[in-house]
């Protein structure tokens, strides 16, 4: 190894390990240009040896044994990219215990066991970096770490699962049903054999884990914040979405909710949402991700870019490669917390319940086409004082059961589950209300 070059390892040579592979390859001279030394990949473990990635592996070691590599003195920065929370964690602790700084893309291991492995690391003396995990190619998490760390972050706005955006988008502009949009995303690549991750939101939650920590300093679990995915969403809720001039997407959102006494509270959830089509994040389409990041200071930002695929997330890997071989170069610490908030700064914070968000929402019933039902829909959401702010009835009167579209003023989530428990009771609503939240702007 030439003089002075930072020696890698990579565990997993899948879609992102070989993007990772092909990125030091094609842009050796230009990182060695930036960084002063090489970076110089020496290692590589998977358990599929044999099959063709179509990159050149000359000169670099090559075979299953992943605690080998961790082991190989060469090694000063691992690359974990197997997934999962299981095998990937007792590498990623092996290699901390080792003295390896440590470079993942593996959210869902971060959201659930961040905790052991950054104390592990502080207590080693070692880096986890992790950009990779949060919108692939866009650099959102060193953005809230670094460049906006003069700021007391108000909100956190993302689209941060592309395959989602695709399915909506598609479902939007060919109004598709969704299992045959979702079967088109996974021969494109865009999503998984089992989708469940991404269309249950989950995926999503585990990336607002990760974004709520850097921005208020939360420590908050995946299984604390209110997840709901986009099954269930048909070709009409889009036609209605156009009309009321709006677009639906999957959103991950984070608010502080401060009060004048210094009380600050968490507002947390995953969910699909309608957006103004004027607004910028409505604008994102197809498989892309955009965050939005509104600071006291600077106030609203928008991050932009390739939420996923190989080359955009392999820019994120080496770009965490290449800020832990300077730090190796300086013999120093890394400057900031891997989270932005020193460890003793993270805390536990009151979380605001679902039943006080307040705001406007889209409502599709499903009732009776008979002369008084839409009458007693309404009476019932002014019992909860929940006002309509515009009503559309497809469907013809032939059919028994037809479609009423409703947007309402804004009210408090309770009051708008309350009403909703009433109404799909009626004999007259024949399936249940599907409500999608609005935001403004």
């Amino acid at each position: 190894m030439a003089r002075g070059a930072v020696g890698i390892g990579l565990i997993g040579l899948g879609t992102i390990g070989t993007g990772v592979v092909k990125v030091l390859a094609r842009n050796a001279h230009v990182i060695e240009q930036r960084l002063g030394i090489p970076l110089r990949l020496v290692r590589i473990a998977d358990l599929e040896t044999s099959r063709d990635r179509g990159v050149d592996l000359d000169g670099i070691k090559f075979d299953s044994d992943a605690e080998a590599l961790i082991a190989d003195p060469r090694v000063e920065i691992v690359i974990e990219l197997i997934g999962g929370t299981g095998v990937a964690r007792q590498l990623i602790l092996s290699a901390i215990e080792r003295g390896k700084h440590v470079v993942t893309a593996n959210k869902a291991l971060l959201a659930h066991h961040g905790g052991e492995i950054f104390d592990a690391a502080s207590r080693r003396g070692v880096d986890v970096a992790f950009e990779a995990s949060v919108g692939g190619g866009i650099p959102i998490l060193r953005a809230i770490r670094e460049g906006l760390v003069a700021n007391r972050i108000e909100s956190v706005r993302g689209i941060v699962n592309g395959t989602t955006n695709y399915v909506l988008c598609e479902m939007e502009r060919n109004g598709e049903d969704q299992a045959v949009v979702v079967k088109r995303a996974q021969e494109l690549g865009y999503a998984e054999a089992d989708p469940s991750f991404d269309l249950d939101g989950i995926d999503a939650a585990h990336k607002l884990a990760l974004l709520a920590a850097m921005a208020f300093g939360v420590q908050l679990t995946p299984k604390q914040i209110p997840t709901e995915g986009i099954r269930g969403l048909t070709p009409i809720d889009f036609d209605a979405a156009r009309e009321f001039g709006f677009r639906i997407k999957l959103l991950a959102i984070a608010r502080a909710h401060r009060d004048a006494q210094g009380g600050e509270r968490i507002e947390a959830r995953v969910q699909p949402t309608m957006l103004p089509e004027r607004s910028m994040l409505a604008g994102v389409d197809g498989a892309m991700n955009a965050v939005a990041v509104t600071g006291d200071a600077v106030g609203p930002t928008l991050f932009y870019g390739a939420g996923a695929g190989e080359m955009p997330t392999a820019s994120a890997v080496v770009s965490d490669l290449v800020e832990l071989a300077r730090e190796i170069r300086r013999g120093a610490a890394r400057r900031v917390a891997p989270l932005s908030y020193l460890p003793e700064a993270l805390h536990e914070l009151p979380l605001v319940s679902q039943d006080e968000v307040f705001g406007r929402s889209y409502l599709r019933f499903t009732a009776q086409d008979r002369p008084g039902v839409l009458g007693r829909i309404a009476g019932v959401l002014g019992d909860h004082a929940i006002g309509i702010e515009s009503v559309l009835q497809k469907g013809r009167h032939d059919t028994a059961s037809v479609p009423v579209l409703m947007l309402t003023h804004p009210a408090s989530e309770a009051a708008v589950r309350a009403a909703l428990s009433r109404i799909d009771r009626m004999p007259d609503v024949t399936a249940p209300t599907r409500q999608i939240r609005i935001e403004e702007g």
